[in-house]
């Protein structure tokens, strides 16, 4: 059984046991157990994707870590002008390990 989860404007695929890294939930500590929503749920052969039996269905997980992603380095750069810059970023992210998923009502 998996699920397709919408956290943070990006989808996922889940099931029960996975470990996800997740945009930065700041109000949530090491410990917690957060809910997640589902767009789809797949349990052998049944395909569940009707938005109102999926209203019902919540994904459970338990916050693992928080800590920063891999440094990604930006660097512009402009021909002939002399201009080169060089910037980087560290995403803040979230690990959460998928503790259940509802089976969705039939």
């Amino acid at each position: 059984m998996y699920a397709i989860v919408r956290t943070g404007g990006r989808q996922q695929k889940v099931s029960v046991g996975d470990v996800i890294e997740i945009d930065r939930i700041s109000t949530s500590k090491v410990g917690d157990t957060v809910e997640l929503s589902t767009l789809l749920v797949v349990d052998g052969e049944s395909v569940t994707s009707d938005p109102w039996v999926l209203a019902g269905v919540k994904v459970q997980g338990e916050v693992v870590d928080h800590h920063k992603g891999n440094k990604i380095r930006i660097q512009k750069y402009k021909n002939k002008t002399g201009y080169k810059k060089r910037i980087g970023h560290r995403q803040l992210h979230t690990a959460l390990k998928i503790t259940g998923i509802d089976a969705p009502a039939k």
